[in-house]
């Protein structure tokens, strides 16, 4: 039965689509049997493991809105264990088709639910806003991953996205969980990284992943080359933070 686990901040550019793409084949490396749900209209995720999106028949598009079946949309990554529901630009109008939908809020969810049996963990790699398509991925998951960036306006925006959470968790999903923050983009050698990391340990404790995502010139390559960092430079600072973090996932006690 999987953990459904969604990451999402809706501030752009914190590491969302470079931490679903590398959590999902750290786990998959780990022996996991993993699905990324492409839930951003940028598509990025998919771009990033190498499929073409203008070639991708059925995405999590026509899934939401079409009622098309999702084990359809399911595609094979080349690391073993590892699946990809793909998206594309047109998910940007999904959001105006759901709104005359009965239950909208909760589409994604009945579209992931058959697919729990089939994987250990699915990570949904959310858009950079706090729109229906998130507030679908927040009510479908188990837990959300939230990536904070080091940098200064690290913290801007959290306080919306906690708030969004507990409206989901009071009105939609009693049941959903934060797993954690996860700092990324950090710099030992700058003072501000040290200063984020210390304000984000000091509001969210316990809540804050022991594993630190650093600037890493291979991490931010591999996407260009289709291929998550742990196949195309596996002995790199991020590819082995990212192993570091899906072992510290597995050692979770649900």
């Amino acid at each position: 039965m999987a953990r459904i686990i969604a990451i999402a901040n809706q501030k752009g550019g914190v590491g969302k689509t470079t931490t679903a793409i590398n959590l999902a084949a750290s786990l998959a490396v780990l022996e996991k049997k993993v699905l990324i749900i492409d839930a951003d209209a940028q598509a990025n995720s998919t771009s990033g493991l190498g499929f073409d999106v203008r070639e991708v028949k059925t995405t999590i598009y026509e899934c939401m809105v079409s009622d098309a079946n999702p084990a359809d949309a399911i595609l094979k990554c080349d690391i073993d264990n590892l699946y990809l529901m793909p998206s594309h630009i047109d998910l940007v109008g999904a959001e105006i088709e759901m709104l005359n939908m009965s239950d909208r809020e909760k589409i994604m969810r009945r579209m992931v639910e058959p697919l729990r049996d089939q994987f250990d963990y699915i990570l949904i790699d959310c858009c950079p806003s706090l729109g229906l398509i998130t507030v679908n991925a927040l009510t479908a998951a188990d837990s959300i991953i939230i990536p904070v960036q080091c940098e200064y306006f690290a913290l801007e925006g959290l306080g919306k996205l906690l708030n969004t959470i507990k409206i989901i968790q009071k009105r939609l999903h009693p049941d959903l969980e934060i797993e954690g923050f996860l700092l990324t983009m950090y710099d030992a050698r700058i003072n501000l990284s040290n200063q984020v990391l210390e304000e984000v340990k000091k509001h969210f404790k316990d809540m804050v992943f022991n594993t630190l995502i650093p600037r890493n010139v291979r991490l931010s390559e591999a996407p260009s080359h289709g291929k998550p960092a742990i196949i195309y430079d596996a002995t790199s600072k991020g590819a082995q933070s990212y192993l570091n973090l899906a072992q510290e996932i597995l050692d979770k006690k649900y």
